[in-house]
């Protein structure tokens, strides 16, 4: 099971001491070396196009390659009855954020399943950042992680796993 497969794991550091080195077999490496950067225009295109994202006011903070972060506020219109956020809005700020990792590597890709747990409540004003990262792909398939957590305090909201498609290219 390689860093990418291995759910917590943390990316790799570049700085070459022995604590830090890079598991990485070198063929996944080259695919990260500056010098051949990813080309993300069609998720970029996609998420420019995402007008449910946009009008619920998520912000993409980071868009990369098997990984995004996106950030959203929780607004008077999102909390539930309980005084709380609907569940629903985390689930979509999660998918969302699926969205864009696995169409982060130019294949139109969609939803095939997902799961979440919750975790805790967000209230009125929160900010809550989700975090995606690509668990592995075989075939046209694929595995995602996202969590959900609130900005303020770092507290776990929600965590979410997606399971993908790729239907072809675009």
């Amino acid at each position: 099971m390689t860093d990418k497969q291995r759910p917590g794991s943390q990316p790799a550091s570049t700085e070459s001491t022995r604590e830090t080195a890079p598991s990485h077999p070198p063929s996944e490496l080259v695919s990260h070396l500056p010098s051949d950067p990813p080309d993300l225009t069609s998720v970029r295109r996609m998420w420019a196009d995402d007008a449910a994202s946009a009008h619920l006011g998520m912000e993409a903070t980071l868009i990369d390659v098997d990984h995004a972060v996106v950030r959203m506020t929780i607004g008077e219109h999102m909390v539930n009855g309980h005084g709380i956020a609907h569940g629903g809005y985390t689930f979509t700020l999660a998918d969302s954020t699926f969205a864009l990792v696995c169409n982060s590597r130019g294949r139109l890709t969609v939803a095939a399943g997902a799961d979440i747990v919750f975790v805790a409540s967000a209230l009125l004003g929160d900010v809550l950042v989700a975090e995606g990262v690509s668990r592995t792909a075989y075939g046209r398939s694929g595995l995602t992680d996202v969590r959900v957590t609130r900005e303020s305090d770092g507290a776990v909201i929600a965590e979410f796993r997606g399971r993908s498609r790729a239907a072809g290219s675009r």
